[in-house]
């Protein structure tokens, strides 16, 4: 991506509020699917190599911050038209006696168990290679100045 000279900002990004809320607010599902990652357990992410992953149904979860803080539970229900999600331990008992999920954003909470199925594995897979290979570069182009700035003296 080119920069401008002067502010160092990107060139083919806006920076404008009102076109970023409405690129948000009017986003494809695909696209939501991306937006509503949430980050992995310190465990789950030594393990698999990846910070965040798209959240799911039946991924077990621990809320991070809110009025549930601290809870824990398996994901019910993840509704991308509100950039909501579900989880199983966390209602509201209604006035008629009725009890609701309460609505939950992915950014704030924290992945502890994933539910792995075929397609799953392969994503974990392919990102897990896809960082293996950027971390390999950047070790090869280390070596490679390393070795030309040897041959300078």
């Amino acid at each position: 991506m080119a920069r401008t000279a002067r502010t160092g900002r990107k060139k083919d990004v806006t920076y404008s509020r009102r076109k970023n809320r409405k690129l948000f607010l009017q986003a494809k599902p695909h696209v939501r699917r991306i937006l509503m990652s949430a980050r992995l357990s310190p465990e789950l992410r030594a393990k698999h190599g990846i910070k965040s992953v798209p959240i799911r149904r039946d991924d077990e979860v621990t809320i991070m911050s809110g009025g549930s803080r601290g809870k824990e539970g398996k994901v019910v229900k993840v509704k991308r038209r509100s950039y909501a999600i579900y989880v199983e331990k966390v209602t509201k008992d209604k006035a008629n006696g009725s009890t609701i999920h309460l609505p939950i954003h992915p950014s704030n909470v924290m992945i502890t168990a994933l539910k792995l199925d075929k397609d799953r594995r392969k994503f974990l897979e392919r990102k897990e290679h896809k960082d293996k290979a950027a971390k390999g570069k950047d070790k090869v182009q280390e070596e490679s100045v390393q070795n030309n700035m040897s041959t300078v003296d």
